[in-house]
């Protein structure tokens, strides 16, 4: 990969850190694209602070692969190039998004933190700070058409901004940080950064404030909002406040709960395979398929009528879920009337598949608006009657 890397060296490769150096203003770049050097740069590159004169290149400030389609130039700044991004995806961005949501290369999913530059940005610019899950960055990307912006990336692991803010990577030690390594006093002229609202848990604005200079301002939950709340001079409306988890926004998330349940779904097959060889009534085609209807029902019809389903806990909405199902599948083999198997056997899924249900549809609690960290600890305890510590309260 060629990736563009800073080199912690003083001018003209010096090592003294403590030699104080005046900035310069990196001189513009005349970029001749082709297929070889699709950012246009010279092929003998010069430290701009060594006297480069024309053809000198400033270090970039975010280390970036020019491999990268959604990068389409480069930016000069006083202090460094900053890559400019593209505010359309490409069909490589949604194929991305869609294995990401499959959890697909999930953990890998992610762009390499620093700053960016939408548009062509100046000292006015607003300044928005997202996460490096590259799934967040895109869907900030993609709202920000026709508007000159820089964007803050912080090192979140490549989790997104709300899970990140609740872990502590969208935090206030990454977010001064990535102030002071980016430089950004330096390349703009104002004082304020607007953060996602959905990250306000993880960062303490006054603290930020205290070792940055830099204002705090949280802006929109949705990233399709940016744009008119940039426009109507940072101003936010209820609606824009306001946290939905509409079904599509539970429906998008159903799928990672499909992929984590293979592992356990595969030793469920390898146990009934095994039992099969030595039962004197195997299990068959029934039981392969009402498993997977309350593997379904916990993983994805509970999320989809989670406000409908009585009750609080994800566990009990799967449990009733899946009794239901056990029910239905009793009723597909006959049962009050003429039944096709044993009565124990129809007991054994009312007992069964509620059970597996409820388990798949808990999982779902640490991916909603419903619950906080604390909260989903508290119920998991509640069910596997485990003792809570007392600063768990």
């Amino acid at each position: 990969m060629g990736v563009w890397k800073m080199e912690n060296k003083g001018c003209c490769g010096s090592d003294n850190k403590d030699t104080k150096t005046k900035s310069i203003k990196a001189k513009p770049v005349v970029k001749i694209p082709n297929k070889s050097n699709p950012l246009g740069r010279p092929d003998k590159e010069k430290s701009c602070c060594c006297g480069g004169g024309n053809t000198c290149v400033p270090e970039p400030i975010t280390q970036y692969d020019k491999e990268d389609n959604w990068i389409v130039g480069e930016i000069n700044t006083s202090v460094g190039i900053v890559p400019q991004v593209s505010t359309q995806l490409s069909f490589s961005d949604t194929l991305g998004s869609w294995k990401a949501r499959w959890g697909i290369n999930r953990m890998n999913y992610k762009i390499n933190p620093g700053l960016y530059a939408v548009g062509n940005p100046n000292g006015e610019s607003p300044v928005l700070v997202t996460a490096n899950y590259k799934l967040t960055f895109d869907t900030l990307r993609k709202e920000l058409n026709e508007l000159d912006a820089w964007i803050l990336v912080l090192d979140t692991k490549g989790i997104n901004v709300w899970c990140a803010a609740g872990k502590g990577t969208f935090g206030t030690k990454e977010l001064i940080a990535r102030i002071g390594k980016t430089k950004l006093n330096e390349i703009v002229s104002h004082k304020t950064i607007i953060l996602p609202q959905l990250g306000a848990p993880g960062v303490s604005a006054h603290e930020v404030t205290k070792h940055t200079g830099f204002k705090v301002v949280y802006g929109t939950v949705r990233a399709k909002d940016i744009k008119e709340f940039i426009n109507s001079g940072m101003k936010a409306t209820p609606k824009m406040r306001k946290v939905q988890f509409t079904i599509y926004d539970r429906l998008v998330l159903t799928p990672m709960e499909l992929v984590s349940t293979f592992k356990n779904s595969m030793i469920v097959f390898g146990i009934l395979f095994m039992l099969n060889l030595i039962a004197a009534i195997p299990f068959g085609v029934v039981d392969f398929y009402a498993y997977l209807g309350a593997l379904v029902i916990g993983c994805v019809l509970t999320p989809v009528l989670l406000p409908w389903v009585p009750g609080r806990a994800f566990a009990w909405k799967g449990w009733l879920l899946g009794f239901l199902w056990a029910i239905t599948v009793n009723i597909l083999n006959g049962w009050i009337d003429t039944p096709s198997y044993s009565l124990v056997r129809a007991l054994g899924y009312l007992l069964v598949l509620p059970a597996v249900s409820s388990f798949y549809a808990m999982n779902f609690t640490g991916s909603s608006t419903y619950t906080s960290s604390s909260g989903v600890l508290k119920w998991i305890r509640y069910v596997y009657s485990i003792p809570l510590k007392k600063q768990e309260f």
